[in-house]
């Protein structure tokens, strides 16, 4: 038998003085009413109440036992009336794990406002590039850039993340713009990622479907993207970089897209989730105001939006 329950009978037949009358106020049988005290009677190993045909009697151990049953389910349903309030309205600590360089420029602002709007949440925010299994790590969302296969979690899809060729308009009053992805091989670029040796960089467009791969080289390397903008920025070379976190440069004039006709192919991008349960109210909320700020398009690309509002 279910212990609160049992104690639930228990309470209400010493509140109400017998049996048949706590039965009737729970909605069960006077026999099934016996049944739970006779069940927390062999736990405890000792009488609660004595009982006869006429009258009920609580005994010394059963009356200590009768206050800390209340106390007992007195926190059990404060507990069951927060989770519920919980699950209803965001509340309490939110773990997100995401990419550096989009978590940086692109997930911040969204957090700063959902912060905004949602008082009684608190986020912690880890970036990181490496792999991260949600479920072992206690994250309660996590952003993957590419494959979203990983079991127990749910996937909600985001933009894709496509990268664009950029530059700054003093580059490109000294060196002119590339018309085709071929062109790069001539230009000084700015390439994500360590030097390995000999190795040569490649990046890859499309073009009406077909791939097309070019051989690029510059001078600098990093594995930081703020580091490759920065000097982009500041007109020392063409830059790879994904259109979500470029959109203000571009947007501001800092920054030029080139190669329009061409696309880079695009890498799915998901919002996961554990699938345990019904998700808390502060997950879904998150997790819904990530595919508003950040939604695919019908054709499979990003759209325009920038991250900055929060449903």
């Amino acid at each position: 038998m279910d212990r609160l329950t049992s104690m639930a009978v228990y309470v209400k037949a010493v509140d109400l003085g017998s049996f048949a009358a706590a039965a009737d106020a729970l909605g069960i049988s006077p026999q099934m009413g016996s049944k739970h005290i006779v069940f927390l009677e062999d736990r405890v190993g000792a009488t609660l109440l004595h009982r006869t045909t006429r009258r009920q009697n609580i005994t010394d151990i059963g009356r200590a036992f009768y206050e800390r049953c209340r106390l007992i389910l007195s926190e059990a349903e404060a507990a069951e009336g927060l989770a519920s309030e919980m699950h209803r309205h965001p509340k309490g600590l939110l773990k997100v794990n995401a990419p550096k360089t989009f978590g940086t420029l692109a997930l911040a602002p969204f957090v700063t406002r959902f912060l905004e709007k949602y008082p009684d949440v608190q986020v912690e925010v880890t970036l990181e590039d490496r792999f991260v299994d949600p479920l072992e790590e206690g994250f309660d969302v996590t952003i993957r850039v590419g494959r979203a296969e990983n079991a127990g979690l749910a996937a909600v899809p985001l933009a894709p993340y496509e990268l664009v060729v950029c530059a700054a308009p003093a580059y490109l009053d000294r060196h002119g713009a590339p018309e085709t992805p071929q062109d790069l091989t001539r230009h000084e670029c700015l390439i994500f990622g360590q030097r390995a040796g000999h190795t040569p960089c490649r990046w890859l467009f499309t073009e009406d479907g077909r791939e097309r791969e070019v051989q690029v080289s510059g001078r600098l390397y990093s594995n930081d993207w703020m580091v490759l903008m920065r000097a982009a920025v500041e007109g020392h070379g063409v830059a790879l970089g994904s259109d979500i976190i470029l959109r203000e440069e571009l947007k501001a004039g800092r920054l030029v897209r080139l190669l329009a006709d061409y696309r880079t192919p695009p890498r799915p991008m998901h919002a996961l989730y554990p699938m345990r349960g019904k998700p808390s109210a502060k997950i879904m909320r998150f997790v819904e105001g990530l595919a508003e700020a950040f939604p695919p398009r019908p054709d499979g690309y990003p759209s325009a939006r920038q991250a900055s509002g929060v449903t």
